[in-house]
């Protein structure tokens, strides 16, 4: 123990001695160490463990409705049942839906997450409630109705009733209706979609009435909104699982070919699964966790660097003590100790620097009203990763020191010392192979940089086949207000004309969907009057209903024919309008207008052609889309979006109209209108997340590469002092000892560069199988990145290239 504190006591002298070289070590492991964890929180929170507070979760798996497209969607509740009942390598199946309620009375009301479950969803999950209990299955049947009870959330338990103890048994007003309160779930616990903080669980047997959608919600087959997930038993693997699951779906496919035709199922993995932060942050997480490993890599040279050229100052020490009979495995010790505090001021600062950055995800997000928390729920998880990296930074950058220690002879260094020489040129040589390892992994780094960064800006400036400027959106939660179809059309009818009469604005429509906001939209099953697809497939496409006004308001070109009518209703003949894609793929020269199209059990004539826009992603094909009108087809919507369209800028006005709304219905408070273009950043939100944080790990890793540049040259000059200053007293000028070094300097950062482009074009072609438009030969690119990573090179040469020309000779003939 006192040869352990006697190591500690040494070491924080050895670093008092030198604390510029210290500090910059401290620093470089802090970025990197910090880079490294934020991002392991987030794999660990968003995809490692997507559903916290949960049992044994590596056990869950999401099980998935396919496409006859092969799209995963939710499940219907009628399939789920047969799939609950039918699955034997599964042991348990719950069904959720992530649904908003409105908690409180109508003048004092506000909009929560929470989700309808079925009866085992709290036993599947393995979540026992702190207070009270979990469902019993006659509370949530699989009819619609049931008695009135909900499970909160612990947050919820604190908003709503300050920890009460007695709050188990009271009730709660949730859409206008008094639930009880039968439960209240663990603090970890948020609810099953990987993403988002929800606050309460209704029996879905009560979605029908409290959303006033009528019995289709749990009876249809076709109305696939259901999340299931299921656990697995020890031992089944998920393959054998799966197996199951696609040969139960066939079986349904044929027994129910109306709704069922063409679909199939299949169990996946829940980061896997298509709902919930996953699904858009897989790739950028992927990409960031490969950068962060380079950033590490340049980060355990550049201070194994620091390292050699501490250790080369204290050669001489070294070398004496193992003439005094010091053992080598003494020397190990001592410089492994050094290397283990060095690491572990740098975890941690860097700690500190990780939960500064964890909101990282956040603050890219686009304006949304989703309770969205992506992680931050293991601090331990946390603390653990950190001391991992402190002791294998310590390990790593102590070795070469150490090794180097152990083979310097006393001989050797006293002739060193004498002839006032520097390291062993086998140390040179190990000091320069790491410069040159750090400028190629900050070659990669700046390439791949680079290539994110381009492709981000080049999907914003894709068009998006409207016009978003002077547009604002809200989203209105009608179920939690309107409980019938009736109510829901004409709270519409009144929102939109109250709308309209607001000072500035000259156009109001409303849609069941938001253009490049998250998510997919409604697909639908078609057929088409004289086309016969190919056999056995399926046709599918993506629609919506909108209202009249709907392309002027957010300028999409009606090519020919009319826009829907107000009296396009129940009462008359179903009409819907296609795009151009949905015409040239069905309709060909033949003209789209009084065609017939079948979705949704009924024929509908093509009353209007409308150009093309972005519906999901602005980087998508043109893709076949149809619209129906909005009176024609409503009545079961789970919110309504507005747009409205105004004279000037959007900001000023965005006050003036959520007042506007909340005159018609006092519950549309919390729903308020923003400018159109901010929804659309969501579509961008996967790429903004890899080109920023990339860019920033790439900006560090261009940093650090400077930093171990500059450090080696640095080194070589103050060793070399004596040298310069006699070369200058013998005649040499000062543009001489510059351009020596600073070519010194250059050889080696370009050596670096043509190691780290090689590299870069063989990784990035390799990551473009997984990474759709990934390529770094890109000419600008290269050339950019080389230019950039020049010049730095050129700066950390310079700066000790000119310290060298200011070498006093008098001083080195002294010294000599």
């Amino acid at each position: 123990m006192m040869t352990l504190l006697n190591d500690l006591r040494w070491g924080l002298r050895m670093f008092r001695k030198s604390p510029g070289l210290t500090l910059t070590a401290v620093v470089t492991l802090a970025l990197g160490i910090a880079a490294a964890t934020i991002v392991f929180d987030w794999v660990d929170g968003i995809l490692l463990d997507p559903i916290p507070g949960v049992p044994r979760s590596g056990e869950l798996a999401t099980l998935e409705t396919v496409t006859p497209a092969g799209v995963l969607q939710n499940t219907a509740y009628r399939d789920y049942r047969d799939y609950r009942d039918g699955l034997r390598q599964v042991s348990g199946l719950a069904a959720s839906l992530a649904n908003v309620f409105t908690v409180g009375d109508d003048q004092n009301s506000r909009l929560l997450w929470g989700e309808f479950v079925s009866a085992n969803y709290f036993s599947v999950m393995g979540v026992k409630p702190t207070r009270g209990r979990a469902f019993l299955p006659e509370e949530s049947g699989d009819l619609p109705g049931g008695p009135p009870v909900v499970v909160i959330s612990d947050h919820l338990w604190e908003s709503a009733f300050q920890r009460d103890p007695r709050a188990v048994g009271r009730t709660l007003r949730v859409n206008q209706r008094e639930l009880t309160v039968l439960g209240v779930t663990p603090p970890e616990f948020r609810g099953t979609v990987p993403g988002l903080t929800l606050e309460m669980w209704v029996p879905v047997a009560l979605a029908p009435e409290m959303n006033g959608q009528g019995p289709w919600l749990i009876e249809n087959r076709g109305a696939r909104h259901m999340w299931i997930t299921g656990r697995l038993p020890a031992g089944i693997a998920i393959e054998r699982a799966r197996a199951e699951v696609a040969a139960l779906a066939r079986r349904l496919a044929e027994a129910y070919p109306e709704t069922n035709r063409g679909y199939s199922a299949t169990l996946l993995p829940v980061w896997r699964g298509h709902l919930g932060a996953q699904q858009s942050l897989r790739t950028p997480l992927q990409i960031l966790m490969a950068v962060c490993f380079l950033l590490l890599l340049i980060v355990g040279a550049n201070v194994a660097n620091l390292q050699l050229t501490r250790s080369a100052v204290r050669r001489k020490e070294f070398g004496i003590r193992l003439a005094l009979g010091a053992r080598p495995i003494r020397l190990v010790r001592q410089l492994l100790t050094e290397s283990l505090l060095l690491s572990a001021a740098g975890a941690a600062a860097g700690a500190l620097l990780a939960l500064w950055g964890r909101p990282a995800l956040v603050w890219l997000l686009p304006s949304t009203n989703l309770p969205i928390d992506f992680g931050s729920k293991s601090n331990w998880h946390m603390l653990a990763f950190v001391s991992l990296l402190s002791v294998g930074g310590a390990v790593l950058t102590g070795v070469a020191p150490a090794l180097q220690a152990v083979h310097t002879g006393l001989n050797e260094t006293l002739k060193e010392s004498s002839r006032g020489s520097t390291s062993s040129a086998g140390a040179r040589r190990t000091r320069s192979l790491l410069v040159i390892a750090e400028v190629a992994l900050a070659m990669v780094a700046l390439v791949g940089t680079g290539v994110l960064v381009r492709s981000f800006y080049q999907a914003r400036s894709l068009d998006p086949g409207m016009d978003t400027r002077n547009v604002a959106c809200a989203k209105y939660y009608v179920e939690t207000f309107c409980h019938t179809s009736a109510e829901r059309r004409d709270f519409c009818l009144r929102a939109a004309a109250r709308l309209r009469s607001a000072p500035g604005v000259v156009g109001v429509s409303y849609s069941n969907f938001i253009p490049l906001e998250f998510g997919e939209g409604s697909n639908s099953s078609i057929e088409i009057e004289g086309y016969a697809p190919p056999a056995g497939q399926t046709l599918q496409t993506f629609n919506s209903s909108v209202s009249p006004g709907y392309f002027d308001v957010l300028g999409i070109p009606l090519i020919e024919g009319r826009d829907f009518r107000e009296q396009d209703d129940r009462n008359t003949a179903p009409v819907i309008i296609v795009n151009e894609s949905f015409a040239r793929r069905f309709f060909g020269a033949h003209g789209a207008l009084g065609r017939k199209v079948r979705s949704q059990g009924r024929w509908s004539t093509v009353v209007g052609l409308v150009r093309d826009s972005k519906y999901v992603r602005l980087t998508e094909s043109p893709t076949p889309y149809f619209y129906n009108a909005y009176r024609q087809v409503s009545g079961g919507e789970f919110w309504t979006a507005f747009f409205v369209r105004t004279a000037g800028p959007v900001r000023g006005a965005v006050a003036a109209l959520g007042r506007e709304s909340a005159a018609v219905n006092a519950a549309t408070r919390g729903s308020d209108f923003i400018p159109y273009g901010a929804w659309i950043g969501a579509a961008l939100y996967p790429q903004r997340v890899s080109a920023t944080l990339v860019g920033v790990v790439g900006t560090i890793s261009l940093v650090l590469s400077a930093v171990g540049l500059y450090a080696v040259l640095a080194f070589n000059v103050s060793q070399r002092s004596n040298e310069f200053g006699i070369r200058i007293a013998l005649g040499a000028g000062p543009r001489q000892l510059l351009l020596e070094v600073i070519r010194r300097g250059m050889v080696l950062t370009m050596a670096g560069v043509c190691a780290g482009t090689l590299a870069a074009i063989a990784l990035l072609e390799l990551a473009s199988a997984y990474v759709p438009k990934l390529s770094a030969n890109d000419p600008l690119i290269l050339a950019a990145s080389i230019v950039v990573l020049a010049a730095v090179g050129l700066l950390a040469s310079y700066l000790p290239a000119r310290r060298a020309t200011m070498v006093d000779p008098a001083m080195a003939l002294r010294r000599e």
